[in-house]
This record gives structure tokens, C-alpha cells and sequence, in this order.
């Protein structure tokens, strides 16, 4: 049975799913009537019922509260590693490794022994490379970091006296997510010993309906570990869209079986979560994800903006609001926005708005005021943040040719698709540019429907 939602400028069928999907790569745990959403395709083999898609201030529950309330039996009486960081907390704003400690896992014999955690470091206030293990000051755990000079696997040695790895990491919905690395990697470490390993699900911040190229260039992806002949690229896993349209758990089925890897992975949905939400409309409490992303705005303008690390402009950091913004002292702004403006792009806008960066990690221009671009999300349902960074990118090739420095290696990683970057360079209409990757998003669309949990 189908619905029709108008989203994104036309009609798509929505499909929901009272039944779970097993199999595609790991079980899935069910939690109680979790809905499931497929969008623009039927995920058949499921029981289908139409439910309205205007429901909002729901109670979602991520995936550790599930683990705790109803599908405990994962963890009973292990010894638990955690990968995860400030992000993993429950609807309350309690942390996992609080949880994990508390009341409930003590009575089922859990026994967390060990911390894991990625780059930003376990409490997120890292904006750095090479974070030290060492010992978490608030819970007294070891914790194993995993970003060196770039993100890596979970040592064998650190994993010898675990029965069970859980991970609990919230991305943002975007494909240049180290997480999204630290994750697979982990997977990759439990798959070698083997170990267990258990995913729990948080929500799509962006949601988890909107899929926006460009896909990342098959030459440019790496999802293998670092290695001593080739360096990792956590940021740059799989050839997909640069807004996914995923959760973390639904990666992680997608990439054990996609890849081989062969984990025993169990998955740990949410309650209450529908694909179409976007955070502010879960009930959960927002934990900036990074010390450059303090909102939900930033997330959202984030995958337009990221691939501009790679060029001389600033992208915000050492603002309050980065990934909101870009300039540079020679930024022709008055001229960059007009271009934008009169491209009429559906649901942002574009307005002058200098800045000048504070201590930025980046380097950029630190203490200087310079012209600047703001983008404004005017329906955030009609974004498109691969037409915006690419509108972007010909704008300001187009106002400042001999002062814009791209590092094309940098900025094709992040926005994939070298022949795109060059074609908009040239000054190629960007709306076309980006169309060329539709087929590719519709394709990606239809291959991840065994995998989705809602």
C-alpha cells in the first residue's frame, strides 16, 4: 500500500513497513513496532500499512535505550568494549557509558571494560590529529583512541579480552563522515578475531529521505584500513551520494554485506523514527557531533560547504555558526552572491556576511574580517547541497578566476567527482553538471532498500 508525499519539489511514493527486514548482511534486532520507510520503492517481503507523514514532537528512542530495554540478551553477562564518544547518549541526555554502568546492565552481568573512540576524541572537544590513548578522566575506562594521523582500526590487542564491541556514533547523513570509518573499521577488527559486534542506531540528522549527489568517484574510494602501501580514507569509503539518506546501523548492514565482511553484526534500531525526520523533530537532545558543527543549520549547510577545505577559502571555523559561511579577502562577495541569487537554487538563499575568524584550527585567516558569503536555508526540504556547493564553486571560479587556489585532490575527495569540479571551473552550468549524477542517486535509492530499517 502506497502514499504520496510531496517532498523535494515532486511527488514520491512512501511505502511503511510494520514488519523488520532480516538478513542483508547482519540480523537486526526488532524493538517493538518499529516502522520502516522506503522511499521511492517497495522493500516488499514486509507487511505494508499507510501512516501519515505529518507526526511530529514524537519521543524517539535511539538505539541504546532498545538495548537496554528490550534486547539486553545481546550484552547479558560480556564483557563489553564501546566505541563512541560524547554523541552516544540516550533520549535523556545520559551518556552510553553511564548506561552501560548502570543499574540495568549491573543486574545482567555487563561488565564495560573498555573505551573506543574516534576522531574529536570520547568527550568531542578535540580538533586535532594524533589523540593519545590514555585513561577517560569522568569513568576511569581505558580508552583506545582511533585517530593517530588519520582514523584507524581497533588494535587486535585491545580487542583479546572483549566478548562483545558495541558502537554507538551519530553522523550527520553526509559521505565525508569519519565515523561512518571508524565504524567500518571496527567491523573489519571484530570480523578478524571474530568478535561480536553491535550497532545502535541514532537518527539521520539531515534525514534520512533526502539522497543528494554527486557520488563519489569509484577511482577516489577506499573502504579498507590503513595500510603501510596505502593510507586509509575514513572520509571517503564507498562510492555514494554526498548526502546518503542513511542511519549508522543501516551502513553498517549495507557495508558487511556489500563488502564481504562477514561480521557478526546485530543492529539495534531505534523507536519511533521515521526516514522523513529531521533531528529537531525526534525529541533527542542535540549534541554538536564535532567542535565545528555546534548546530543542526551547520549540518545541514555542512555537505555543500566541506568540500571548500580544500581551497583558500575559510569555511567558518572559528565562528560560532562554521560550515554556515565562506569568504576570503580577495572574495568578490557582492558579485558571488548576485551570480547565486539569480539562479533562483529551491530552498536556500544567499546573503553578504563578513566575518573574521577567531584561533580558526584551519588557519584561515585568523583575526582578519573578510568579505563573506552566508547561506540561508530557506526549506530545508528543498535543499540540495550538492547543486549548492557546485552553484557555489562556478560562482566564485567565475568572479575571482585568479585568485580562487583549489587542491583538487582535497576538494574531489569531499565532493566526488573530479570531471564535476572541472567541468564547473570552466564555467559549465552547475545545475547540469550535478544532473548528471540523477541516475546515479535514483539507482542508489533502489539498492539500498534491503537494508533500511524504517
Amino acid at each position: 500500500m502506497h502514499d504520496q508525499a510531496w517532498r523535494g519539489g515532486r511527488w514520491r511514493s512512501v511505502v511503511l513497513a510494520a514488519a523488520g527486514l532480516v538478513g542483508a548482511g547482519c540480523s537486526r534486532v526488532t524493538a517493538g513496532d518499529v516502522a520502516s520507510v522506503a522511499i521511492g520503492d517497495e522493500v516488499g517481503r514486509t507487511a505494508q500499512v499507510v501512516r501519515p507523514l505529518s507526526s511530529r514532537n514524537p519521543q524517539v528512542r535511539p538505539g541504546i535505550t532498545v538495548l537496554l530495554t528490550d534486547s539486553i540478551g545481546l550484552i547479558r553477562g560480556r564483557r563489553v568494549g564501546l566505541l563512541t564518544n560524547h554523541t552516544g547518549v540516550d533520549e535523556r541526555g545520559v551518556s552510553d557509558i553511564e548506561r552501560l554502568r548502570g543499574d540495568t546492565a549491573r543486574a545482567a552481568g555487563v561488565r564495560l571494560v573498555t573505551l573506543f573512540s574516534p576522531e574529536h576524541g570520547i568527550r568531542g572537544t578535540e580538533d586535532r590529529e594524533n589523540l593519545a590513548s590514555g585513561i577517560d578522566a569522568q569513568s576511569g575506562l581505558i580508552v583506545h583512541s582511533l585517530y593517530k594521523n588519520g582514523t584507524i582500526a581497533p588494535p587486535d590487542s585491545t580487542l583479546r579480552d572483549l566478548d562483545v564491541l558495541v558502537v554507538d556514533l551519530q553522523d550527520i547523513g553526509t559521505r565525508t563522515w569519519t565515523y561512518v570509518g571508524s565504524m567500518l573499521y571496527a567491523m573489519r577488527a571484530a570480523a578478524r578475531r571474530p568478535l561480536s559486534i553491535v550497532v545502535l542506531d541514532r537518527p539521520n540528522p539531515v534525514s534520512a529521505f533526502h539522497v543528494d549527489g554527486p557520488f563519489l568517484d569509484p577511482a577516489l574510494a577506499n573502504p579498507n584500513e590503513p595500510s603501510a602501501t596505502r593510507p586509509g580514507r575514513a572520509y571517503a569509503l564507498y562510492p555514494t551520494p554526498l548526502r546518503h539518506g542513511m542511519t549508522m546501523a543501516e551502513l553498517a548492514r549495507f557495508f558487511n554485506a556489500k563488502l564481504g565482511i562477514g561480521a557478526d553484526l546485530h543492529v539495534v534500531p531505534m523507536q519511533g523514527y521515521r526516514r522523513e525526520y529531521w533531528f529537531d523533530d525526534t525529541g533527542l537532545p542535540w549534541v554538536r557531533p564535532s567542535p565545528n558543527l555546534p548546530t543542526l543549520t551547520s549540518a545541514t549547510v555542512y555537505p555543500a560547504l566541506v568540500p571548500f577545505e580544500g581551497t583558500n577559502l575559510s569555511v567558518g571555523r572559528g565562528t560560532p555558526d562554521a560550515f554556515q559561511r565562506l569568504g576570503a579577502p580577495w572574495l568578490r562577495a557582492d558579485s558571488v552572491v548576485a551570480l547565486l541569487q539569480a539562479r533562483h537554487l529551491p530552498g536556500v538563499r544567499f546573503v553578504r556576511d563578513d566575518f573574521a575568524p577567531q584561533a580558526p584550527p584551519d588557519g584561515k585567516y585568523g583575526g582578519q574580517r573578510i568579505p563573506g558569503v552566508r547561506i540561508v536555508i530557506a526549506d530545508r526540504e528543498l535543499y540540495h547541497a550538492g547543486r549548492t556547493s557546485a552553484a557555489l564553486l562556478w560562482a566564485i571560479a567565475r568572479t575571482s578566476p585568479d585568485s580562487l587556489v583549489v587542491r583538487a585532490a582535497t576538494f574531489d575527495l569531499r565532493f566526488g567527482r573530479p570531471a564535476m569540479r572541472e567541468a564547473l571551473m570552466r564555467g559549465e552550468d552547475p545545475d547540469s553538471v550535478v544532473a548528471a549524477d540523477d541516475a546515479a542517486v535514483e539507482s542508489w535509492r533502489r539498492e539500498m532498500a534491503p537494508y533500511r530499517l524504517y
